[in-house]
């Protein structure tokens, strides 16, 4: 009897969801005894797993014939540069490598510090939480499974490498430079190892340059992940992963979150803010700077008329770097505070002092309200993104009273706002989404909320929007189309997923209904906008970045949260509108 094609996917969103689990609990394991080897029978299970559970971000990684060029720029910009080249891959604490002279080494897309040891060793600092470390071993895994196609591609049926690998190897170990007059020989002898077609390697090969910096170029990275796997076989050297006894001792115990927290809150309290109305804020830093102060930087140059998704995208421009520096240098000077982060936790802090605004410069965009601002002075903390379960440290940790000598201090805070990236489920790159709910992927946890936004906040601004629950998943890489399938068409109705909501509300509600650290009055506002499509044929995150088509998205939801927070808990007829004359008053708080 013929299986119905939607029981057949809620078996494979089963099949999937039991993967996951399955690489989850082995990495736990893993971590737990401090190394492995790959290949290796603990290796093979992580291998197993992620072959099962066939990740749409690693696309045809199950595919034997070819090389999974997509999936493998992705890894690479995530990972430091020469990890190719490397043997021996140990994951580390923050353990005084940053005071050596080992030269640090940060990945294009991560910011992690990175040390090349030697020839065979690559050290990757982990102050991020098991989020982080999750990542870099499903990373890890898929790359050595690449390794694995390309050595068996470079050998010809006699047993001996063929020709295309004895070239690519002239091409990388005698350093012969690509040019124009060779590069559509050297691409064809790569198409053929990598087993994907001249135009595919050819626009492969140009994106990786986009990243030269930051990565050695497709050709070399080919070559080595190849040769190391041809050197790693029965009776050889293996690929070793291991842990440090410091990351394992310190994972979990909140050591960078609570040096990070204690920062801000002790500058809060020498510069006399602690007091006052606190609005918490994760955000991208620029985002908030620019909506506050490139317009009246700006507008001397290019004009009041100007918006500020037009401003943005100027700024956005690599070449635009002295227009940066003014509106930063007018902010500090206008009350912006930049934190330096020793605590290695990768997240930088921005402290906006709203008393020294000045409140006629602001953009005519901005919903403010002067009376409130110039009687309340409310100060906003605004964060980097987190990663993961880094999100419940670091808001565990900030929303927990100051502690000096005998005295115990709650920060007054009347706001969380919450803007991230997310994957989207029912729609395209550069829409908005709007969470009712977070869904933890793999518990029972689930997190309801009352969110101060909601979708006719964002409508007729130019870009889709949809309302919902959002799934919170362990690792965006590790994504099924069957589980998406079914948390978007089953009662769970998902319209996105991300990695930290969850987490921050596991904080945000431990704080406010169990230690009463803050107000169970705060006003909470999450809003996502879309980075990729996993369910889209070359829409995932794997297939680039967002480019200019993150701005307004971006922009539109930080100038809805300034506009909440400057026309704050006044009569609508005291706020000053916006440019299209209205302002929405909302009344959400959490219950």
């Amino acid at each position: 009897m013929n299986m119905k094609k939607s029981d057949l996917a809620l078996s494979r969103a089963r099949e999937a969801r039991a993967a996951i689990e399955r690489l989850y609990i082995e990495m736990r394991h893993l971590f737990n005894h401090g190394n492995y080897m790959n290949p290796g029978s603990k290796g093979e299970v992580l291998t197993d797993a992620l072959l099962t559970l066939s990740p749409e971000i690693y696309g045809s990684m199950g595919d034997a014939n070819k090389v999974e060029l997509e999936g493998l720029l992705y890894v690479i910009d995530r990972l430091p540069r020469g990890i190719e080249e490397c043997r021996l891959i140990k994951l580390i604490s923050e353990e005084g490598f940053g005071k050596s002279d080992f030269d640090v080494i940060v990945p294009a897309a991560r910011r992690r510090n990175c040390y090349r040891i030697d020839k065979d060793q690559m050290f990757i600092e982990v102050t991020r939480g098991r989020s982080e470390i999750y990542d870099i071993l499903t990373h890890l895994t898929f790359l050595y499974m690449e390794a694995e196609k390309i050595s068996a591609h470079a050998m010809a049926d006699d047993g001996k490498p063929c020709l295309e690998w004895n070239k690519l190897s002239e091409i990388v170990e005698e350093g012969i430079e690509i040019n124009e007059k060779n590069k559509e020989l050297a691409i064809t002898y790569l198409s053929s190892l990598l087993g994907r077609t001249f135009e595919e390697t050819r626009v492969a090969t140009e994106r990786m340059n986009l990243h030269f910096r930051t990565n050695n170029g497709l050709f070399h990275v080919v070559y080595w992940l190849g040769k190391i796997s041809m050197n790693t076989g029965p009776g050889c050297l293996r690929r070793e992963i291991t842990f440090s006894p410091t990351l394992r001792e310190r994972i979990g115990h909140h050591i960078y979150g609570e040096k990070w927290a204690e920062k801000i809150k002790s500058f809060l309290k020498t510069k006399k803010l602690f007091d006052r109305p606190i609005h918490i804020i994760s955000a991208n830093p620029h985002s908030v700077l620019n909506s506050i102060f490139a317009w009246p930087v700006l507008k001397k140059h290019f004009g009041n008329d100007q918006s500020i998704e037009q401003l943005a995208l100027l700024l956005s421009n690599p070449q635009k770097g002295d227009l940066r520096e003014k509106v930063e240098n007018y902010a500090l000077d206008c009350g912006m505070y930049e934190l330096d982060d020793p605590s290695g936790t990768n997240i930088s802090v921005q402290i906006f002092d709203s008393s020294q605004f000045d409140l006629n410069e602001l953009s005519p965009e901005l919903s403010v309200n002067k009376t409130y601002l110039e009687k309340e002075k409310p100060v906003l903390i605004v964060m980097d993104y987190a990663f993961g379960e880094q999100a419940y440290e670091t808001m565990d940790e900030l929303l927990k009273p100051y502690e000096e000598g005998n005295q115990s201090r709650s920060m007054n805070v009347e706001s969380i706002s919450i803007m991230g990236k997310a994957g989207i489920l029912t729609g395209g790159k550069g829409d908005i989404m709007i969470p009712t709910a977070h869904i933890f992927e793999g518990t029972a946890d689930n997190y309801p909320f009352e969110n101060d936004f909601e979708k006719e906040d964002f409508t007729d601004c130019g870009v889709g929007v949809c309302e919902g629950p959002m799934i919170t998943v362990l690792g965006t890489s590790l994504q099924n189309r069957y589980v998406l399938e079914y948390f978007k068409n089953s009662s769970w109705k998902a319209i996105g997923l991300e990695m930290e909501g969850a987490h921050y509300q596991k904080a945000i509600q431990a704080a406010a209904f169990i230690r009463k650290n803050i107000s169970r009055k705060l006003t909470l506002r999450y809003a996502y906008y879309a980075s990729d499509n996993p369910l889209e044929s070359g829409s995932t995150l794997a297939s680039g970045s967002l480019g200019e088509v993150g701005v307004k998205p971006t922009y539109l939801i930080t100038q809805r949260i300034l506009d909440r927070i400057f026309s704050s808990k006044q009569p609508e007829e005291n706020h000053t509108a916006g440019n299209n004359g209205t302002v929405k008053k909302k009344k959400k708080k959490i219950k």
